[in-house]
């Protein structure tokens, strides 16, 4: 393959040997032509990043969020550094009050709160090991990850302390402090008691401590951070071991990428934090943005608030995943139809003559000056008027909603790929590279990436146009699996995490997610089926949210459960002159008719035929 422009080979490939499939070259980002970045000197754990920020910027606005008064929001209400430090050394000497030291493990459960990011410094000041709760799991995955790492205190969001009360008794082995973010009720105290565990509210757990000083253990890169559960798509959660090396080598690459694009963060930067810490993303995200001194308002937990959020935060970077800007994307073409011809003429028009522009090499803030101001100014204040840069992450970003954000917003947009395991960002298109829409960019200045062959697939990593699985070696990588060394070895082979995804070399040195490695089976007449491939060519469809797609080899056929999108059935049904609520529309055959057929075209499009003949339909 010739020579691309974004990456430079450190390594040649090598063909297959001793049962071992071929590799191909292995490449780094241009950025890192002369070596990775070194983190910053003192910068040694995940705490030094917090305590480095409040040396130097101790005034500066650090957690925000908005105050209700009267039943209504408030503008953000905000806690400097040094005012989160106080609060979370209070936190820390709490918690070792209560027996816990170095290597201990909390688990914090809930939504994004300041709360949640204090807690969490206080775990990286005492070397404790950070365990995340997943918010969106129920009892029964919540009470295994509490008794697989041993967790011995929870701190929970006041609505959440009922559901670590569910996992009682197995729980009670390890568990024996609660914390509530909020509140706590007289029934939650007697419930807790009868077990020998003590529970309290925030204010009462800052005062805990009194006036006793726990001296800091020295935290080194190689230790342990935190223990990132991930769900999986089968079995029991798998513990991801992150260390302080993971953590602080990543915001040095990620620091060398931005400041080689000109996009610098800087200490006036603004974060929306909603999606979930119990993730490896937003986790990472936010580590970046303390680094620099910069602020993170939370959101109010609410999606349907989330867009007057962000309207109220003036958020300069924002993160997403997919459905998220998929929503954005259909209200802009939902308020463009409804703006009558002219409007939506004008808007046309400028979205075309920016698009040629653009696809021509001109810079987004330079390709149309005039359209900007007089018809895309709209989008952005809809966004805050502040954002600059938006980064999808999570899952595959749709390749027409990724080109038109990258147009109407104003801002880059920008797709990333990475893994639990690898700290999350791995690779990360750039701005004003047009060509890179569709993939996932170079690799982020901070690791090695190659693809490895996957002969029963057909996916040749020495061929013209190299596919096969992803591999990635760099200091951002895992331990390894808590308490698992069978699957620890199975993934990490000489060095190299095996991602599992199937990625293809673009000619400018981009990778594009292509396949995934495992789940793939055959139907009872023999024919191979990629089910997530499946729901990637329906997940498209503006009429639905969301497509799980299951078959077995038992079957010739295929089916599906769909979650319709509400807006666009509410729009069918009236223009249809169908009445009724959502979910006796989503009971209602024409409904069902009317959402077969729009994935039907989708289908032929793609020239899917075999799910479409035997799909069936079904509401949430």
């Amino acid at each position: 393959m010739a020579e691309m422009q974004h990456v430079v080979k450190v390594e040649e490939g090598r063909p297959a040997a001793d049962g071992r499939p071929s590799v191909g070259p292995t490449y780094r980002s241009a950025f890192a032509r002369d070596g990775f970045p070194a983190p910053v000197d003192g910068l040694d754990s995940c705490y030094d990043i917090f305590r480095m920020a409040v040396e130097k910027y101790p005034n500066n606005r650090m957690l925000g969020h908005r105050e209700t008064v009267d039943g209504k929001a408030g503008a953000y209400v905000w806690r400097t550094y040094k005012e989160v430090f106080d609060i979370a050394n209070k936190i820390g000497n709490s918690i070792r009050s209560c027996g816990l030291t170095k290597g201990s493990r909390c688990g914090i459960y809930g939504a994004n709160s300041p709360e949640w990011i204090i807690t969490m410094e206080a775990c990286n000041a005492h070397g404790v090991y950070c365990v995340p709760l997943y918010d969106t799991l129920g009892a029964g995955a919540i009470e295994f990850i509490l008794c697989h790492a041993e967790v011995e205190i929870a701190f929970a969001e006041e609505k959440k302390v009922a559901e670590l009360l569910k996992t009682f008794p197995k729980s009670t082995e390890f568990l024996k402090t609660i914390v509530s973010f909020g509140k706590v009720t007289q029934e939650q105290k007697e419930e807790v008691s009868k077990y020998g565990l003590s529970i309290y509210s925030w204010d009462e757990f800052i005062s805990l401590a009194g006036d006793q000083e726990f001296d800091l253990p020295v935290n080194r890169r190689t230790d342990t951070c935190t223990i990132m559960y991930t769900s999986g798509t089968t079995g029991d959660p798998k513990g991801v071991l992150i260390s302080n090396a993971s953590i602080i080598c990543l915001i040095a690459g990620v620091d060398r990428l931005l400041n080689s694009v000109n996009e610098r963060l800087e200490e006036t930067d603004v974060y929306m934090s909603y999606l979930p810490l119990a993730h490896i993303f937003d986790r990472v995200v936010e580590e970046l943005f303390m680094f620099h001194g910069a602020s993170i308002g939370f959101w109010r937990g609410d999606v349907k608030l989330l867009v007057e959020d962000i309207g109220t935060l003036k958020p300069t970077i924002l993160c997403a995943v997919p459905r998220v800007l998929d929503r954005i994307f259909s209200g802009l073409q939902a308020k463009i139809s409804a703006g009558g011809f002219i409007k939506s003429t004008m808007f046309n028009l400028a979205y075309k003559f920016k698009q040629f522009r653009m696809m021509r090499g001109a810079k987004h803030n330079e390709a149309a000056a005039i359209c900007d101001k007089v018809v895309f100014s709209k989008v952005k204040e809809g966004l805050g008027g502040n954002v600059r840069v938006i980064l999808s992450g999570a899952a595959p970003l749709a390749t027409h909603v990724e080109e038109y954000l990258r147009v109407v917003t104003c801002a880059h947009v920008l797709q990333g790929y990475g893994l639990t395991e690898t700290c999350a960002g791995s690779f990360v298109s750039l701005p004003n590279q047009m060509s890179m829409i569709g993939t996932v960019g170079p690799p982020v200045p901070n690791i090695d990436a190659r693809l490895e062959s996957v002969p029963d697939m057909n996916y040749d990593a020495l061929a013209s146009t190299p596919r096969g699985e992803i591999c990635i070696k760099g200091e951002t990588l895992f331990s390894g699996y808590y308490r698992r060394e069978d699957l620890t070895e199975e993934v990490l082979v000489d060095g190299w995490f095996h991602t599992g995804d199937i990625g293809e070399w673009q000619p400018d040195g981009s990778m594009k997610i292509i396949d995934r490695k495992k789940n793939i089976f055959k139907l009872s007449q023999g024919e191979y089926v990629a089910v997530e491939n499946l729901e990637n060519i329906y997940g498209v469809v503006s009429a639905i949210d969301s497509i799980w797609v299951y078959g077995n080899s038992f079957e010739s056929f295929l089916v599906a459960v769909v979650n319709p999108n509400k807006e666009a059935l509410e729009s069918w049904a009236e223009g249809n002159g169908i009445s009724g609520d959502f979910e006796a529309l989503c009971e209602n055959p024409k409904a069902k008719e009317y959402i077969l057929g729009e994935l039907s075209k989708t289908g032929k499009e793609k020239k899917v035929i075999l799910l479409i003949a035997f799909l069936f339909c079904s509401s949430f």
